[in-house]
């Protein structure tokens, strides 16, 4: 009986709000970016172990019945259903052939680095002389990181499991409808979810999350397209945004816990709620995550759609992503705060004052506009999504390449997982409210160095 009084108690306190709701009131609805579901409150009572979704009467202010159920005692917090916006080996190793297009003509010919011309944001940043590529200021050295994953029998961060958490991805067909993205292979992926249409097939409506997916492990070496970091990675398609990009923070909070449950290691979010908002049954569910051991990344927002960085990446143990450019610059879109942990590229312009005018987008297959069936390689994608889809490949990479070494807790691995990117990132000559530690390098982050040349230095 006792269980049932929070319910009884709410549903008094909200008649009677519905009873004296003004015009004004009943109109509050879902913002153009970041408002909040309408007639929706997210609800925890003393004892719950989450907080839930609760519906609210036609009339009932948001605002108001929260600010009302604040007041009773038993209630640890009572918040709108916030909204969220995408934020747009010893084997012998060789560079991947992928050619940089779809069609595989003109640049296949190319062959052997063809994709290096489009996606400078793998390359290494200094001259190689055993990489035959050439360099990119912003680039983040994924052909060494491959390199070392192939000497240690991990090509491609084999054995670990991202969760991509956006729009869903075109991971597979249905019907004539949804096809799979060419450059995507079926068991490549473990089960997902779809929390927007409720049912076990997270297909892509918007294109976001093929092509989040698509920079994390886009396949290789099998002559099409482009390349992925963590490309033999297994991924896992959890829709929480609607196709136009926006999922209230409930839904979030499901698709996260769905993640933990199924055995992620990784979960990427390219998305931001509104600045400063709290978003509690998001927390919870990160908190969850890292008790299990999931390394958490997420985008820290754009200038123009968020106005400081924001949940989830200043979540708890979240790492948090800014962008950089081709020339190795922040990008003009890249918020800078406390919570910034590292950068990673996002393409796009850079702020005021960079050596390097360089502005090139992030380059991956994803859907045409307005199609479940058409892919391309866009040149419209920038933005720190991009750059948090790089830092969640790279971690895969560091959690496959063993140089972590075993660790006494679930907790102490994400840990590990944290400083080892921030202590292996490279410094482009910015504060740590822009930079975090700099931009990260995934060749350092997996290669080994041994204790005694550690101790060394």
């Amino acid at each position: 009986m006792r269980r049932l009084l929070p319910i009884a108690a709410v549903a008094v306190l909200l008649a009677a709000l519905t009873a004296s709701a003004t015009p004004a009131a009943a109109r509050i609805g879902l913002a153009q970016a970041h408002g909040f579901a309408p007639r929706q409150l997210v609800v925890k009572f003393e004892g719950q172990r989450v907080g839930r979704r609760l519906a609210l009467p036609t009339g009932a202010s948001v605002r108001e019945s929260a600010a009302a159920l604040r007041q009773n005692p038993r209630v640890e917090y009572a918040v709108p259903n916030y909204v969220a916006t995408a934020s747009t080996a010893p084997t012998s190793f060789e560079i991947p052939n992928d050619p940089g297009t779809l069609e595989g003509a003109a640049e296949a010919a190319l062959s052997t680095g063809g994709w290096a011309f489009k996606q400078w944001n793998f390359l290494n940043w200094e001259s190689s002389p055993s990489q035959k590529l050439p360099i990119s200021p912003g680039g983040i050295d994924a052909v060494d990181a491959w390199r070392h994953l192939a000497e240690v029998g991990r090509p491609g961060a084999e054995k670990v499991t991202v969760a991509i958490l956006d729009t869903g991805v075109a991971y597979r067909a249905d019907g004539t409808r949804f096809l799979r993205s060419p450059d995507f292979t079926s068991n490549q992926f473990v089960q997902g979810y779809d929390f927007v249409g409720r049912d076990r097939l997270p297909l892509d409506e918007n294109g976001h999350g093929t092509h989040v997916a698509g920079t994390i492990g886009e396949k290789t070496d099998n002559g099409i397209a482009l390349t992925g970091l963590a490309y033999r990675a297994k991924l896992m398609p959890v829709r929480v945004l609607d196709a136009h990009g926006r999922g209230d923070a409930t839904t979030i909070a499901k698709g996260i816990r769905f993640a933990v449950a199924h055995g992620a290691q990784v979960i990427n979010m390219s998305f931001n709620f509104g600045c400063h908002k709290k978003v509690p049954v998001v927390d919870e569910a990160l908190r969850e995550a890292y008790a299990h051991g999931i390394v958490t990344v997420a985008s820290a927002g754009n200038i123009g759609s968020e106005t400081c960085v924001s949940e989830p990446a200043t979540g708890p143990r979240v790492i948090a992503v800014g962008g950089t450019t081709e020339g190795g610059c922040l990008g003009d879109y890249s918020l800078a705060g406390s919570a910034i942990d590292v950068v990673a590229p996002g393409g796009g312009l850079p702020v005021g004052g960079c050596p390097s005018v360089s502005a090139r987008p992030i380059y991956q297959v994803t859907l045409k506009p307005g199609s479940t069936s058409l892919f391309a390689i866009p040149s419209n994608y920038i933005g720190t999504s991009m750059a948090a889809a790089h830092v969640s490949g790279v971690a895969a990479m560091v959690l496959a390449s063993g140089v972590l070494g075993r660790q006494p807790s679930p907790k102490a691995r994400v840990q590990a997982v944290t400083r080892r990117l921030r202590s292996t990132a490279r410094s482009i000559g910015l504060p740590p409210t822009q930079q975090g530690a700099g931009l990260i390098d995934a060749g350092r982050a997996t290669e080994f160095i041994p204790d005694s040349a550690r101790t060394s230095k």
